[in-house]
């Protein structure tokens, strides 16, 4: 799968949330412009995790099933210590339903069927991780009436959008480091600010990378040099961060030739490049770490 996560703790791991680093959960969730819509998964475990029998449901506006939100099955594998990216995977629309940008579905390790796919969700709907049926995690609340007539979620009291500052629409949440775990039983109340982080809308730049308190390992699960690239696309400035020293960057265009490269002779793990006088277009960044591991990805310029 996609980005691998290059935590290694030795702090102890807490019980206050979920099956503490035994399972699957949502890590991260994009409620963007028209159907920029994304979730993210991660396998805190030191192991791989096939993702037969795990679906995500969407409980749309609050309801308690899934009869008009969509369920869609997973497929594939998490490695350890990994994320899984599922986008919605509209290509073509029109000014009431429009299409996803190409930009976020480049995250995708699985891209949502047709509606009303979880990936169409807005403010107000529950996001629900199952295995084999059983609920291992839940974003919202679901079967939660106040939420019908709401348009989402809040950080005040009642906590369904009538006061406060929305939370779950027009956002992106981050699941927060000390959450290890997911939400086994339907909340309560459905208080947002206690395990997410927020971002501004259409933040997708930490997709496919997730760090939490648990133990993976007293080595990296991966030691290639795995990267993050921001912004993407890009106009002027493109950042890259690593999970370990690189020797140097080179920028690719799509006829193979290396347009821009960097040398990382202070060994430092990130570096920031101006592309501003590059072409718009498609283009391949690669990283070579120390060990000469090559790793790439795509860069968008605009």
């Amino acid at each position: 799968m996609k980005k691998t996560l290059l935590f290694a703790s030795l702090l102890t791991v807490g019980a206050a949330f979920g099956q503490n680093c035994t399972e699957i959960f949502i890590s991260e969730y994009v409620e963007g412009s028209g159907n920029d819509k994304a979730l993210e998964l991660y396998n805190p475990t030191s192991s791989p995790i096939n993702l037969s029998g795990y679906t995500i449901e969407r409980h749309s506006n609050g309801a308690a099933d899934a009869v008009a939100g969509g369920t869609t099955a997973l497929t594939g594998v998490i490695g350890a210590g990994q994320t899984f990216v599922i986008v919605n995977g509209q290509t073509t629309g029109n000014a009431s339903s429009p299409a996803v940008s190409p930009a976020l579905q480049l995250f995708a390790d699985q891209l949502d069927g047709v509606y009303p796919a979880p990936t169409y969700m807005n403010g107000n709907d529950a996001i629900v991780l199952k295995k084999n049926g059983v609920m291992i995690d839940i974003l919202g609340k679901s079967g939660d009436a106040s939420i019908a007539s709401s348009q989402s979620w809040s950080d005040e009291f009642p906590y369904d959008g009538s006061a406060g500052a929305w939370w779950t629409k027009d956002h992106s949440l981050q699941r927060k480091f000390a959450v290890t775990g997911g939400v086994t039983a339907n909340p309560t109340t459905f208080i947002v600010t206690s395990e997410w982080d927020s971002l501004p809308k259409d933040t997708w730049t930490n997709l496919g990378i997730h760090s939490c308190n648990c133990v993976v390992g007293l080595k990296e699960v991966n030691n290639s040099a795995e990267f993050n690239v921001f912004p993407n696309p890009a106009k002027e400035l493109v950042t890259i961060t690593t999970n370990a020293t690189f020797t140097s960057i080179n920028i690719i265009n799509v006829l193979g030739k290396i347009v821009l490269s960097k040398n990382n002779d202070e060994k430092l793990n990130f570096a920031s490049l101006n592309v501003k006088n590059l072409e718009r277009g498609i283009y391949i960044i690669q990283i070579t770490d120390s060990k000469n591991n090559i790793s790439t990805k795509q860069l968008i310029l605009e």
